[in-house]
């Protein structure tokens, strides 16, 4: 175990920080994207992609909810 006040103890916590930063975005990605897919296979009525576009607002406040809830919840996991 390296002295967390000598510069090598702080390059290896600045290190562990980065990993742990880099597993958080890929988690958050992998989460968001499986998060947005199952939403469109459970939403079959409605082409969200496509209201989007044409500017449904509603819709879109759905899905900025649904990636601010999955980031939550992989942040609580992480």
């Amino acid at each position: 175990m390296l002295d967390p006040n000598s510069f090598e103890g702080l390059m290896m916590t600045y290190g562990r920080a980065l990993g742990w930063s880099i597993v958080a975005a890929v988690g958050f990605a992998f989460g968001v994207g499986i998060a947005l897919k199952v939403f469109d296979w459970l939403s079959t009525d409605i082409d969200e992609w496509a209201e989007i576009r044409d500017g449904n607002m509603g819709v879109s406040l759905i899905f900025i909810s649904l990636i601010v809830m999955v980031g939550l919840l992989v942040y609580k996991v992480i």
